[in-house]
């Protein structure tokens, strides 16, 4: 399938690693033109040196960090300079420290708040003029399947995230008749190096190995396994393409089945 995303520009953030990375390769192999970041210079510089070598999409890459004050303004000067536009917005942020209710400080719901949730949405609000006067967008914003379905021991998460989805839903209403889409993409158990945190974290709080952790959890994924990266960015390109365009305010999982809410 054409996803028709040949020359479109696209920012996805926190893609120095892991699923933002992923993402990024995914549409640069559609022949978008990418402009990675997060907060080392030197993953982003070896991650882009390989897209650039697969000679596809075009990618770049600029330093910041969504805790930073600074980063809207940041991101938007750098933007505007390196691709004149946008096209398509995927947002994405690295994870809170698990934790329980019990562990969660006013001191941490302020700080995971700006940098999971206020700077997305002033970042999108930012870039959005742009796609309404093009008349074409897409803003796919990354979240958890804790969206839907809580999970154990990350309430942070669990908290925080759920904001962003009524957020998107609300802006997928406002923003719908101009040719612009705003998506949710909820991954479950993707094997990343945030996966291997909170498996090791699950195995010191509960003095177990990583690896019965991770069997106990791939059992009750009904696919068996964990997620590859290469799935889920296959599934973001697809709501940032030109055949999503009736795709609109969805909640997509990625899950493997493993959340049991209809």
């Amino acid at each position: 399938m054409d996803l028709g995303i040949k020359g479109k520009r696209a920012l996805i953030l926190a893609s120095s690693k892991g699923l933002g990375h992923g993402i990024a390769v995914a549409l640069a192999r559609e022949g978008a033109d990418v402009l990675l970041c997060g907060r080392s210079s030197d993953r982003l510089a070896a991650n882009c040196a390989a897209i650039n070598a697969e000679g596809n999409g075009k990618a770049d890459w600029m330093t910041a960090d969504l805790s930073d004050p600074a980063f809207v303004e940041t991101m938007s000067k750098g933007v505007a300079e390196k691709f004149g536009g946008l096209d398509i917005l995927v947002n994405n942020s690295g994870g809170p420290t698990p934790g329980t209710t019990e562990d969660m400080s006013a001191e941490k719901l302020e700080t995971y708040f700006f940098s999971m949730v206020a700077r997305i949405i002033t970042l999108t609000n930012a870039l959005l003029p742009g796609m309404k006067a093009q008349g074409w967008g897409r803003i796919l914003t990354v979240a958890s399947s804790g969206v839907i379905e809580p999970l154990a021991n990350l309430a942070l998460s669990n908290t925080l995230r759920p904001a962003l989805a009524g957020w998107s839903k609300t802006l997928a209403s406002e923003v719908a008749g101009l040719g612009i889409t705003a998506n949710m993409l909820l991954p479950g158990s993707i094997a990343t190096d945030r996966l291997d945190d909170l498996d090791g974290a699950a195995a010191k709080r509960t003095g177990r190995s990583m690896e019965d952790i991770r069997e106990e959890k791939q059992a009750r994924i009904p696919a068996g396994r964990y997620g590859r990266v290469d799935e889920f960015a296959a599934t973001a390109a697809f709501l940032c393409s030109q055949p999503a365009s009736y795709i609109t305010g969805a909640m997509v999982r990625c899950d493997g089945g493993a959340a049991r809410s209809v």
